[in-house]
């Protein structure tokens, strides 16, 4: 049985297009162009696979006028890397992206409020532990999705997986916007990750890259001033053509750009059933109207389920998700420089600590506004910024333990990036990092482990911490002493006394305490009675003690 199945290429600009592929022994198909801007033709198709791209005389100031050049189709599904050529597929006469049924969709999905986040690299999370160089697949994934589930995680982010150049990268480079990076695996491998998270209740969220593409994307090659700004606005932080979504065309009337990147969201949110977007650079974005625009397609693509839009924007700023702002929520860098310095030792700031913890105080408004971590892929771990400091072992551990517990109680959503919830220690690198899992077997990481996963346990049973309520009702400069009080109109309360000296305070008074009677203290599992002078308690070096209202 063979099919007519279209082929097009939006090329307003361009004077001429030819289809090419496996199915006419890369011979040269014409295509018309319409009024529209589109190049189009037909080509009888019997179900199976085919490779194919356009060639096309382009208006990219870089090549000689009108010269003729081979690119991938910008909508290809998937590509074959050895060639880079796309791949087409076709069933039952039409064009499928892969054969996968979805199984879990009806499951239930935590709320923003909820969400404990696990960043991780595909290539670098898990896979061929016994030899470090074997990359990561999706399928290694799943098999370490019990191991989530019992940290308590119930949404992973995932560093890009657009097809990129090469073999490894981080994925900020993405050279195919519809296509899945293929070394990872298939579509439909990337599908039953997702499907398989949704199964155990954890959300999935992607990288979104949408300020820029590699440099030899498609559509750079095909008329790059029609798609990107000319050069970089900011030559510093550059990282290849930037995506113009201010550019107009009055023929058309549409933003090409906006029009691109918009197909892509509604693709993955779509085809991929993702539950939220980590929009990277949105500063270098800088443009308001287009994420307004973007997130409010994405969700309407998501329907009825939670979903949720998070900017990378360094330094964050309360406008990109306050009352008129674009997003939902922001990564929280300050969040992590303050709290560092903090359990490093670097710095004693009461104000500075208080703004971490609580958004408010910066101008957010909610608590899930921020998105609070200690270390994601741009950072160094926490036990590698205590080593610079020469500080090691059960000190290292016992304020990686003190970082934790601000991390889980702050306002804000937690973001755990892969490893470091039982010490993870190596350097940022863009070079292959595998995790190393053999530490799981050290009594220090096992231990940490078992508190990560007790202070997430804690999160979710006690929804006081779900909340934008925090009242700091102690603090004493002199001994660097915080404390603070988070609690729901529902009678969850907890209480973190935090401790960010290298003395050991004995017998140590906690004035003015939320409430006397019964509390149960959660980091050594005993009940403390609480009079009206207070709570009196040992407080270690850098230590924090977690009390919950019983």
């Amino acid at each position: 049985m063979t099919n007519l199945i279209e082929f097009k290429l939006f090329a307003p600009y361009n004077k001429g297009a030819a289809l090419i592929g496996s199915f006419s022994e890369w011979q040269e198909i014409p295509m018309e162009k319409g009024k529209d801007g589109f190049f189009r033709t037909k080509v009888e198709l019997k179900d199976g696979t085919y490779h194919y791209k356009f060639r096309v005389q382009s208006k990219s100031w870089f090549l000689e006028e009108d010269q003729w050049v081979d690119v991938v189709d910008p909508y290809a599904t998937d590509i074959d890397d050895a060639t880079q050529n796309g791949v087409i597929r076709i069933k039952d006469g039409e064009k499928i992206v892969d054969t996968y049924v979805w199984k879990n969709d009806d499951k239930p999905l935590p709320p923003d409020h909820a969400l404990v986040i696990y960043e991780m690299h595909i290539a670098d999370f898990s896979g061929g532990e016994p030899d470090r160089y074997v990359r990561g697949k999706y399928k290694h994934v799943i098999e370490k999705l019990d191991y989530l589930c019992d940290l308590g995680i119930n949404a992973i982010e995932l560093m890009p997986v657009k097809e990129y150049p090469g073999d490894y990268s981080w994925g900020y480079n993405p050279r195919y916007f519809f296509a899945t990076e293929s070394s990872y695996g298939t579509t439909a491998e990337l599908k039953a990750l997702i499907d398989e998270c949704h199964a155990r209740g954890i959300r999935v969220l992607m990288d979104g890259i949408y300020n820029h593409s590699e440099a030899s994307s498609p559509l750079t090659q095909i008329d790059h001033d029609y798609w990107y700004h000319h050069e970089p606005r900011d030559p510093g932080n550059n990282w290849g053509p930037e995506f113009n979504y201010e550019h107009y065309d009055e023929n058309l009337q549409c933003y090409p750009a906006r029009w691109f990147i918009g197909d892509t969201v509604r693709y993955w949110v779509g085809e991929y059933h993702i539950d939220g977007i980590r929009y990277d650079a949105a500063r270098q974005i800088a443009n308001y109207d287009f994420m307004h625009w973007i997130t409010q397609e994405a969700k309407k693509t998501a329907g009825a389920k939670p979903f949720i839009n998070i900017a990378e924007h360094i330094p964050e700023t309360t406008s990109i998700t306050n009352i008129d702002g674009p997003m939902d929520s922001c990564w929280h860098d300050s969040f992590r420089a303050c709290i560092v310095e903090h359990i490093c030792g670097d710095t004693f700031d009461l104000e500075r600590l208080k703004d971490a913890l609580d958004c408010k105080r910066q101008g957010f408004m909610g608590a899930t506004n921020v998105v609070n971590y200690l270390t994601n892929h741009d950072h160094n771990h926490v036990l590698a910024e205590l080593a610079d400091r020469e500080i090691f072992d059960e000190a290292a551990f016992q304020r990686r333990k003190l970082g934790a517990v601000l991390v889980m109680t702050a306002v804000g959503i937690p973001l755990l990036w892969m490893g470091e919830e039982f010490g993870e220690y190596k350097y940022k690198t863009i070079e292959p990092a595998k995790i190393e899992w053999a530490l799981l077997g050290n009594e220090l990481n096992q231990n940490l482990f078992q508190y990560m996963k007790g202070l997430i346990r804690l999160r979710k049973n006690n929804h006081a911490l779900y909340t934008e309520n925090i009242d700091f009702f102690y603090e004493n400069a002199d001994d660097k002493v915080l404390a603070y009080c988070r609690w729901n109109d529902e009678g969850s309360r907890v209480v973190v006394v935090a401790n960010f000296s290298d003395n050991f305070l004995g017998g140590y008074q906690i004035p003015n305490f939320p409430a006397t009677g019964t509390w149960h203290e959660w980091t050594y599992d005993y009940d403390v009675e609480v009079s009206e002078e207070g709570l009196i308690t040992d407080l270690g070096e850098y230590e924090a003690k977690v009390f919950v209202w019983h």
